[in-house]
């Protein structure tokens, strides 16, 4: 089950029963795991994007990337993987579709901060 056990009280002390606690898990992991694969399209489907990131070695605002992939799965409420680009990947370690062209993801190490990509500079 998703929640923790202080959720599982809460919600329970709220009134529902565990077939209803346990009905409300199992909708959030279905809605990670379409927020997942939502963002897996969207890296697929633009070779090059855009990111609010701030790169030491680049001039831009809106540093350009290459997509070579962007691999996700999901545990619970948990979205992880890794995004590769051309030359260079960061570990994944939460995502969300902000607006049609414009994700955000929390990623890992090197970078440890939350950055929104987009299909073009303008939607930045």
């Amino acid at each position: 089950m998703h929640f923790d056990q202080r959720t599982q009280q809460a919600l329970r002390e709220a009134g529902l029963e565990r077939e209803a606690i346990v009905a409300a898990s199992d909708r959030v992991a279905e809605l990670v795991a379409a927020d997942a694969d939502d963002l897996v399209g969207f890296f697929e489907a633009h070779g090059t994007v855009y990111s609010d990131m701030d790169l030491a070695h680049s001039r831009e605002e809106f540093p350009e990337h290459a997509v070579e992939y962007c691999d996700l799965f999901t545990h619970g409420a948990d979205i992880r993987g890794y995004l590769r680009f051309d030359s260079w990947g960061v570990p994944v370690e939460g995502g969300r579709v902000l607006d049609e062209g414009l994700v955000e993801l929390s990623l890992g190490p090197t970078v440890d901060a939350r950055v929104k990509f987009a299909a073009s500079r303008d939607a930045l």
